[in-house]
Protein backbone atom coordinates (compact mmCIF):
# COMPACT_ATOMS: atom_id res chain seq x y z
CA UNK A 1 0.00 0.00 0.00
CA UNK A 2 1.48 3.40 -1.04
CA UNK A 3 1.29 6.56 1.07
CA UNK A 4 -1.77 7.97 -0.77
CA UNK A 5 -3.71 4.73 -0.34
CA UNK A 6 -2.73 4.57 3.33
CA UNK A 7 -4.01 8.13 3.97
CA UNK A 8 -7.28 7.49 2.11
CA UNK A 9 -7.90 4.31 4.12
CA UNK A 10 -7.07 6.04 7.41
CA UNK A 11 -9.33 9.04 6.67
CA UNK A 12 -12.23 6.74 5.73
CA UNK A 13 -11.85 4.81 8.99
CA UNK A 14 -11.73 8.01 11.01
CA UNK A 15 -14.86 9.32 9.28
CA UNK A 16 -16.69 6.08 10.10
CA UNK A 17 -15.79 6.40 13.79
CA UNK A 18 -16.96 10.04 13.86
CA UNK A 19 -20.28 9.22 12.18
CA UNK A 20 -20.85 6.33 14.58
CA UNK A 21 -20.20 8.59 17.56
CA UNK A 22 -22.63 11.21 16.25
CA UNK A 23 -25.26 8.56 15.62
CA UNK A 24 -24.88 7.21 19.14
CA UNK A 25 -25.34 10.72 20.53
CA UNK A 26 -28.47 11.19 18.42
CA UNK A 27 -29.92 7.87 19.57
CA UNK A 28 -29.40 8.75 23.21
CA UNK A 29 -31.69 11.77 22.83
CA UNK A 30 -34.31 10.21 20.57
CA UNK A 31 -37.82 10.43 22.14
CA UNK A 32 -39.33 7.20 23.38
CA UNK A 33 -42.17 7.53 20.87
CA UNK A 34 -39.73 7.41 17.96
CA UNK A 35 -37.67 4.25 18.55
CA UNK A 36 -34.11 4.68 17.32
CA UNK A 37 -33.98 1.14 16.01
CA UNK A 38 -36.45 -0.47 13.65
CA UNK A 39 -39.50 -1.86 15.48
CA UNK A 40 -38.86 -5.36 16.74
CA UNK A 41 -40.47 -8.21 14.90
CA UNK A 42 -43.80 -8.95 16.51
CA UNK A 43 -43.33 -11.68 19.11
CA UNK A 44 -44.56 -15.16 18.30
CA UNK A 45 -47.80 -15.15 20.28
CA UNK A 46 -48.93 -18.47 21.78
CA UNK A 47 -52.60 -19.36 21.63
CA UNK A 48 -53.59 -18.31 25.14
CA UNK A 49 -56.28 -16.27 26.91
CA UNK A 50 -53.40 -14.26 28.38
CA UNK A 51 -52.29 -12.96 24.98
CA UNK A 52 -55.73 -12.37 23.51
CA UNK A 53 -56.07 -8.74 22.39
CA UNK A 54 -59.03 -7.05 24.04
CA UNK A 55 -60.50 -3.53 23.83
CA UNK A 56 -61.05 -1.46 26.96
CA UNK A 57 -63.82 1.10 27.32
CA UNK A 58 -65.31 3.54 24.84
CA UNK A 59 -61.85 4.52 23.56
CA UNK A 60 -61.27 0.87 22.69
CA UNK A 61 -57.76 0.79 24.14
CA UNK A 62 -56.19 -2.38 22.77
CA UNK A 63 -54.10 -4.55 25.07
CA UNK A 64 -53.37 -8.16 25.89
CA UNK A 65 -55.96 -9.66 28.21
CA UNK A 66 -53.29 -10.26 30.83
CA UNK A 67 -51.40 -7.27 32.21
CA UNK A 68 -48.03 -7.30 33.93
CA UNK A 69 -48.67 -5.82 37.36
CA UNK A 70 -45.70 -3.95 38.82
CA UNK A 71 -47.03 -3.30 42.30
CA UNK A 72 -46.87 -6.51 44.31
CA UNK A 73 -47.35 -5.36 47.91
CA UNK A 74 -46.95 -1.88 46.51
CA UNK A 75 -47.76 0.14 49.64
CA UNK A 76 -45.03 2.42 50.85
CA UNK A 77 -43.89 3.62 47.43
CA UNK A 78 -41.66 0.63 46.76
CA UNK A 79 -43.02 -2.54 45.25
CA UNK A 80 -41.72 -5.93 46.31
CA UNK A 81 -40.71 -6.52 42.69
CA UNK A 82 -38.58 -3.40 42.76
CA UNK A 83 -36.85 -4.41 45.98
CA UNK A 84 -36.10 -7.90 44.65
CA UNK A 85 -35.30 -7.18 41.00
CA UNK A 86 -34.34 -3.52 40.80
CA UNK A 87 -35.45 -1.37 37.83
CA UNK A 88 -33.27 -3.29 35.36
CA UNK A 89 -34.48 -6.68 36.54
CA UNK A 90 -38.12 -5.62 36.46
CA UNK A 91 -37.60 -4.18 32.97
CA UNK A 92 -36.13 -7.53 31.87
CA UNK A 93 -39.25 -9.27 33.23
CA UNK A 94 -41.51 -6.91 31.26
CA UNK A 95 -39.54 -7.52 28.06
CA UNK A 96 -39.61 -11.29 28.67
CA UNK A 97 -43.42 -11.13 28.96
CA UNK A 98 -43.69 -8.94 25.86
CA UNK A 99 -41.74 -11.47 23.85
CA UNK A 100 -44.45 -13.99 24.78
CA UNK A 101 -47.32 -11.73 23.75
CA UNK A 102 -48.10 -9.78 26.95
CA UNK A 103 -48.34 -6.17 25.79
CA UNK A 104 -50.08 -4.54 28.79
CA UNK A 105 -47.99 -2.92 31.57
CA UNK A 106 -49.72 -1.86 34.79
CA UNK A 107 -47.83 0.57 37.03
CA UNK A 108 -48.48 3.42 39.48
CA UNK A 109 -46.72 6.45 40.91
CA UNK A 110 -46.97 4.85 44.35
CA UNK A 111 -45.23 1.65 43.23
CA UNK A 112 -42.00 3.41 42.30
CA UNK A 113 -41.75 1.35 39.11
CA UNK A 114 -41.99 4.03 36.40
CA UNK A 115 -38.22 3.81 35.86
CA UNK A 116 -38.48 0.12 34.97
CA UNK A 117 -41.05 0.96 32.28
CA UNK A 118 -38.67 3.54 30.81
CA UNK A 119 -35.84 1.01 30.67
CA UNK A 120 -38.09 -1.61 29.06
CA UNK A 121 -39.20 0.89 26.40
CA UNK A 122 -35.63 1.03 25.14
CA UNK A 123 -36.08 -2.55 23.99
CA UNK A 124 -39.76 -2.56 23.04
CA UNK A 125 -41.43 -0.19 20.51
CA UNK A 126 -43.70 2.24 22.35
CA UNK A 127 -46.64 1.65 20.02
CA UNK A 128 -46.53 -2.09 20.68
CA UNK A 129 -47.38 -1.83 24.40
CA UNK A 130 -50.22 -0.37 26.48
CA UNK A 131 -49.22 1.52 29.62
CA UNK A 132 -51.53 2.20 32.57
CA UNK A 133 -50.48 4.23 35.59
CA UNK A 134 -52.26 5.67 38.62
CA UNK A 135 -52.10 8.82 40.71
CA UNK A 136 -52.69 9.13 44.46
CA UNK A 137 -52.69 12.91 44.66
CA UNK A 138 -55.72 14.86 45.85
CA UNK A 139 -54.22 18.21 44.80
CA UNK A 140 -55.18 19.46 41.30
CA UNK A 141 -52.06 21.64 41.01
CA UNK A 142 -49.88 18.67 41.92
CA UNK A 143 -51.65 16.47 39.37
CA UNK A 144 -50.75 18.92 36.59
CA UNK A 145 -47.09 18.70 37.60
CA UNK A 146 -47.32 14.93 38.00
CA UNK A 147 -48.52 14.44 34.44
CA UNK A 148 -45.32 16.04 33.18
CA UNK A 149 -43.25 14.01 35.64
CA UNK A 150 -44.98 10.77 34.66
CA UNK A 151 -44.10 11.34 31.01
CA UNK A 152 -40.47 11.91 31.92
CA UNK A 153 -40.26 8.97 34.31
CA UNK A 154 -41.97 6.57 31.91
CA UNK A 155 -40.06 7.79 28.86
CA UNK A 156 -43.15 8.48 26.75
CA UNK A 157 -45.02 11.58 25.60
CA UNK A 158 -48.42 9.92 26.01
CA UNK A 159 -49.94 7.51 28.53
CA UNK A 160 -52.64 5.07 27.47
CA UNK A 161 -54.60 5.10 30.73
CA UNK A 162 -54.40 7.08 33.98
CA UNK A 163 -56.53 6.14 36.97
CA UNK A 164 -57.31 7.98 40.19
CA UNK A 165 -55.99 5.42 42.66
CA UNK A 166 -57.79 3.64 45.51
CA UNK A 167 -61.15 5.40 45.41
CA UNK A 168 -63.39 4.30 48.31
CA UNK A 169 -66.01 7.06 48.66
CA UNK A 170 -69.30 6.66 46.87
CA UNK A 171 -69.19 10.39 46.11
CA UNK A 172 -65.79 10.27 44.39
CA UNK A 173 -67.31 11.64 41.17
CA UNK A 174 -68.18 14.88 43.02
CA UNK A 175 -65.18 15.13 45.32
CA UNK A 176 -62.68 14.38 42.55
CA UNK A 177 -64.23 16.73 39.97
CA UNK A 178 -61.18 19.09 39.85
CA UNK A 179 -58.87 16.11 39.27
CA UNK A 180 -61.22 14.63 36.70
CA UNK A 181 -61.27 17.93 34.78
CA UNK A 182 -57.48 17.98 34.62
CA UNK A 183 -57.36 14.42 33.27
CA UNK A 184 -60.07 15.26 30.74
CA UNK A 185 -58.01 18.23 29.58
CA UNK A 186 -54.93 16.01 29.31
CA UNK A 187 -56.98 13.62 27.23
CA UNK A 188 -58.02 16.43 24.88
CA UNK A 189 -54.34 17.30 24.47
CA UNK A 190 -53.62 13.64 23.71
CA UNK A 191 -51.32 13.28 26.72
CA UNK A 192 -53.72 10.64 28.04
CA UNK A 193 -55.87 8.30 25.96
CA UNK A 194 -58.37 7.08 28.58
CA UNK A 195 -59.29 7.87 32.21
CA UNK A 196 -60.89 6.23 35.22
CA UNK A 197 -60.35 5.01 38.76
CA UNK A 198 -59.00 2.09 40.74
CA UNK A 199 -61.98 0.94 42.80
CA UNK A 200 -61.59 0.04 46.47
CA UNK A 201 -65.18 -0.09 47.73
CA UNK A 202 -68.53 -1.37 46.56
CA UNK A 203 -69.98 2.15 46.84
CA UNK A 204 -67.27 3.54 44.54
CA UNK A 205 -68.04 0.75 42.07
CA UNK A 206 -71.73 1.57 42.07
CA UNK A 207 -70.88 5.17 41.23
CA UNK A 208 -68.52 4.01 38.49
CA UNK A 209 -71.41 2.26 36.73
CA UNK A 210 -73.27 5.59 36.51
CA UNK A 211 -70.37 7.94 35.80
CA UNK A 212 -70.25 9.50 32.33
CA UNK A 213 -66.62 10.54 32.88
CA UNK A 214 -65.21 7.12 33.80
CA UNK A 215 -64.02 4.98 30.89
CA UNK A 216 -61.81 2.36 32.55
CA UNK A 217 -61.64 0.98 36.08
CA UNK A 218 -59.93 -1.66 38.18
CA UNK A 219 -61.93 -3.97 40.44
CA UNK A 220 -60.71 -6.31 43.18
CA UNK A 221 -62.07 -9.81 42.63
CA UNK A 222 -61.04 -13.40 43.45
CA UNK A 223 -62.92 -16.55 44.53
CA UNK A 224 -61.89 -16.32 48.18
CA UNK A 225 -62.91 -12.72 48.82
CA UNK A 226 -59.36 -11.79 49.95
CA UNK A 227 -58.44 -8.08 49.83
CA UNK A 228 -61.80 -7.30 48.25
CA UNK A 229 -64.56 -4.77 48.81
CA UNK A 230 -67.37 -7.25 49.58
CA UNK A 231 -68.24 -10.88 48.92
CA UNK A 232 -67.41 -12.21 45.45
CA UNK A 233 -71.15 -12.52 44.75
CA UNK A 234 -71.86 -8.86 45.56
CA UNK A 235 -68.82 -7.61 43.67
CA UNK A 236 -69.80 -9.68 40.64
CA UNK A 237 -73.29 -8.20 40.65
CA UNK A 238 -72.10 -4.59 40.61
CA UNK A 239 -69.17 -5.31 38.28
CA UNK A 240 -71.61 -6.65 35.71
CA UNK A 241 -73.50 -3.36 35.94
CA UNK A 242 -70.24 -1.49 35.27
CA UNK A 243 -69.58 -3.68 32.25
CA UNK A 244 -73.12 -3.24 30.94
CA UNK A 245 -72.55 0.52 31.09
CA UNK A 246 -69.74 0.14 28.56
CA UNK A 247 -66.82 0.66 30.94
CA UNK A 248 -63.54 -1.18 30.51
CA UNK A 249 -62.74 -3.38 33.53
CA UNK A 250 -59.39 -4.73 34.72
CA UNK A 251 -59.46 -7.42 37.42
CA UNK A 252 -56.85 -7.00 40.18
CA UNK A 253 -56.17 -9.01 43.36
CA UNK A 254 -56.56 -12.15 41.25
CA UNK A 255 -54.35 -14.05 43.69
CA UNK A 256 -55.34 -12.07 46.80
CA UNK A 257 -51.92 -10.38 47.04
CA UNK A 258 -50.26 -13.78 46.91
CA UNK A 259 -52.45 -15.45 49.55
CA UNK A 260 -53.94 -17.74 46.89
CA UNK A 261 -50.64 -19.06 45.58
CA UNK A 262 -51.55 -22.42 47.05
CA UNK A 263 -54.72 -22.41 44.93
CA UNK A 264 -53.36 -20.98 41.70
CA UNK A 265 -55.42 -23.09 39.32
CA UNK A 266 -58.67 -22.33 41.16
CA UNK A 267 -57.98 -18.59 41.28
CA UNK A 268 -56.89 -18.38 37.64
CA UNK A 269 -59.84 -20.48 36.47
CA UNK A 270 -62.21 -18.15 38.33
CA UNK A 271 -60.66 -15.12 36.64
CA UNK A 272 -60.81 -16.73 33.21
CA UNK A 273 -64.40 -17.96 33.48
CA UNK A 274 -66.33 -16.04 36.17
CA UNK A 275 -64.92 -12.52 36.22
CA UNK A 276 -66.75 -9.99 34.00
CA UNK A 277 -63.50 -8.05 33.53
CA UNK A 278 -62.09 -7.57 30.06
CA UNK A 279 -58.51 -7.92 31.34
CA UNK A 280 -56.68 -9.01 34.48
CA UNK A 281 -53.42 -7.88 36.06
CA UNK A 282 -50.96 -10.28 37.69
CA UNK A 283 -47.99 -9.15 39.75
CA UNK A 284 -45.07 -11.55 39.29
CA UNK A 285 -41.72 -11.36 40.98
CA UNK A 286 -39.51 -13.41 38.67
CA UNK A 287 -39.28 -14.76 35.15
CA UNK A 288 -39.78 -18.26 36.60
CA UNK A 289 -43.03 -17.21 38.29
CA UNK A 290 -44.25 -15.58 35.08
CA UNK A 291 -43.43 -18.69 33.04
CA UNK A 292 -45.30 -20.90 35.51
CA UNK A 293 -48.41 -18.70 35.56
CA UNK A 294 -48.33 -18.30 31.78
CA UNK A 295 -48.12 -22.08 31.27
CA UNK A 296 -50.93 -22.65 33.77
CA UNK A 297 -53.22 -20.24 31.94
CA UNK A 298 -52.50 -21.95 28.64
CA UNK A 299 -53.21 -25.36 30.17
CA UNK A 300 -56.36 -24.21 31.97
CA UNK A 301 -57.76 -22.65 28.82
CA UNK A 302 -58.00 -26.11 27.30
CA UNK A 303 -60.05 -27.47 30.19
CA UNK A 304 -62.48 -24.66 31.01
Amino acid sequence: MNRRQFLQTSLAAAASVTLAAKAADTLSTTPATAPATAPATAPSVPDSPATKIIELGPEKIRASRMAMGTGTYGAGYSSNQLRQLGPDGLAALLVHAYERGITFWDTSDSYGTHAAIKIALKKVPRDKVTILTKTDTLDPAELKQDLVRFQQELGTDYIDMILLHSRTDGNWDTEDKPLMDILSDAKQKKIVRSVGISIHSLEAMQTAAKSKWLEVCMIRLNPAGIRMDDTPENVLKVANQVKAAGKGIINIKVLGEGQLRGNLDEALTYTLTKSPAHAFSLGQESIEEFDDNFARIQKLSKTV
